[in-house]
């Protein structure tokens, strides 16, 4: 199988051996290798990996959206927070209590035990809101009240009832 055409002897040229242990396919029916398939070949995984890793980031992107509603959502609500905290109050303010805010004309906020419904047509001033003051001393507003409970059953069902951690 071998040319000698070495001044030295040794062997040039083709491969020598069994045809199983040749680098290279030498059977008629094992595939050509053209580089123009090779070719190919990568670009089709290039573009693969391309709409992969697109799809990927586009995934990113989707949660740094999410995220920055979510911080701008949060800083929104410490903000009336701190403006209800602000507020004038004549009482002492209690975790678990409703509170009515009213504005005066001048703008200043202040909360008030009577709600719009006890003033009826004849409120001094303009209403604002009823809000909850939480454990956490954030302001929950009247209509989020129902639906903040609903998630604190759930929180507690999950850490289980009357457990040191919940505080029953």
């Amino acid at each position: 199988m071998a040319q000698d055409d070495s001044r030295d002897g040794k062997p040039r040229g083709k491969h020598q051996g069994p045809d199983r242990h040749s680098p290279y396919p030498v059977s008629r029916l094992a595939p050509a290798f053209d580089l123009v398939d090779v070719a190919k070949e990568i670009q089709k995984a290039d573009e693969m990996l391309g709409a992969v890793v697109g799809n990927q980031l586009e995934v990113i992107v989707d949660q740094i959206h999410a995220l920055q509603n979510q911080a701008r959502t949060i800083l929104e609500r410490a903000q009336r927070d701190a403006d209800l905290h602000r507020a004038e109050c004549a009482f002492q303010r209690r975790v678990g209590q409703r509170y009515h805010l009213w504005e005066r004309a001048d703008g200043t906020l202040y909360f008030s035990m009577l709600s719009e419904d006890d003033w009826g047509v004849a409120a001094p001033h303009s209403f604002r809101g009823t809000y909850r003051l939480e454990a956490d001393m954030s302001w929950t507003p009247a209509d989020e009240i129902p639906g903040r409970d609903q998630k604190r059953g759930v929180v507690r069902k999950m850490l289980g009832a009357g457990s040191v951690v919940t505080g029953d």
